[in-house]
């Protein structure tokens, strides 16, 4: 796969599809962007597990922190990984012993790396690299916000407010709900 650029289908798809993502890399920092990614997926409805060993034990937001991957007790749809490239390739390889495997491997924004991506997809994992979870739930959800007010997506349709003062928007073709 061209992993310079993305069809908005392939993105949505793997965003309508993934129910628990495990964040390795994350930050209980409110401040980092590893956090506020996890706190944004949180409030859309993801289960998100926080994989940082140096917070092994600790609960955030209402998800115990694991130390690593292999320790996570539940199938893992996703792994959005914030390591720098040069520590991608081992994530990607304990996640690929992982039973069931992941369906996805998700590099942040500045994340690229070729190897891991070739493995991962070798093992029939779908990749993303160099992109944002959030930043690409809130552009194809059509979500305007000032979460996700440079969303490119606009849309003459009413936002709907679910309560706590978020819009939460589904992912399907601008004004369409996602389904559960």
């Amino acid at each position: 796969m061209n992993h310079d650029s993305y069809p908005d289908t392939y993105i949505r798809g793997i965003l309508n599809t993934v129910k628990t993502v495990a964040m390795v890399g994350f930050s209980p920092n409110a401040v980092r962007p590893s956090y506020f990614v996890f706190k944004y997926l949180t409030e859309r409805g993801f289960k998100v597990i926080p994989i940082n060993p140096g917070h092994a034990g600790k609960e955030f937001l209402g998800q115990t922190c694991y130390a690593s991957l292999a320790e996570v007790p539940e199938p893992i749809d996703m792994v959005d990984i914030f390591r720098a490239p040069q520590f991608v390739t081992p994530v990607v390889e304990e996640a690929l012993k992982l039973t069931p495997k992941p369906r996805v491997i998700w590099m942040q924004l500045t994340i690229r790396n070729d190897e891991a991506a070739a493995l991962a997809e070798a093992a029939g994992l779908k990749v993303v690299m160099d992109r944002c979870p959030k930043i690409e739930y809130g552009r194809l959800s059509s979500e305007i916000s000032w979460m996700g007010i440079n969303s490119r997506t606009l849309s003459n349709k009413r936002a709907q407010n679910l309560g706590g003062g978020f819009q939460r928007m589904g992912l399907g073709e601008a004004g369409e709900k996602k389904n559960d």
